[in-house]
C-alpha cells in the first residue's frame, strides 16, 4: 500500500502529536516514511516546496515557544519571511510538527487528528 499512496511525515520523536500522527497514519494501513528532521535538517527550497504546499507562511509554520524564536529576534511582526526561513535552515527546532505530505495534499497536522483528511 505505500507505493500506492506515498506518505512522508517529518517527525519530532520528542513530540507526542507527531508521535500521535505515525500512530493515525499506521492505524490506517500505511507505512510512512518518516523523517527526522533535527537530524537529517532543512534546505531552504525544501522549506519554501513545504509551506506553500500547506497554504501557510513561514511565520504559521515557526515555533514561536522555543528559546532560539525570542533569542533570534523572530516574534517581532516586522522580521521578513526570508529571516525566518534562514533561521530554520540554521535552527530546525524552529519548524513546528508534524508536516505530511501525501498525494492528497500536504498540512501540518496540528492536531494530530487532521491527517486524516490526508488519507
Amino acid at each position: 500500500m505505500a507505493k500506492k499512496f506515498p506518505i512522508v511525515i517529518y517527525h519530532n520523536p520528542k513530540c507526542g502529536t507527531s508521535r500521535g500522527v505515525i500512530e493515525i497514519v499506521e492505524a490506517a494501513g500505511h507505512k510512512p516514511e518518516v523523517i527526522e528532521y533535527l537530524k537529517a535538517g532543512w534546505t531552504k527550497a525544501q522549506l519554501k516546496t513545504l509551506f506553500a504546499d500547506a497554504g501557510i507562511t513561514p511565520r504559521e509554520a515557526m515555533r514561536a515557544n522555543v528559546p532560539e524564536a525570542e533569542e533570534l529576534g523572530l516574534l517581532d511582526e516586522k522580521v521578513s519571511a526570508a529571516k525566518i526561513v534562514d533561521a530554520m535552515v540554521a535552527h530546525p527546532i524552529l519548524v513546528n510538527r508534524p508536516f505530511v505530505v501525501t498525494p492528497k495534499g500536504t498540512k501540518l497536522c496540528r492536531p494530530k487528528e487532521t491527517v486524516r483528511e490526508l488519507l
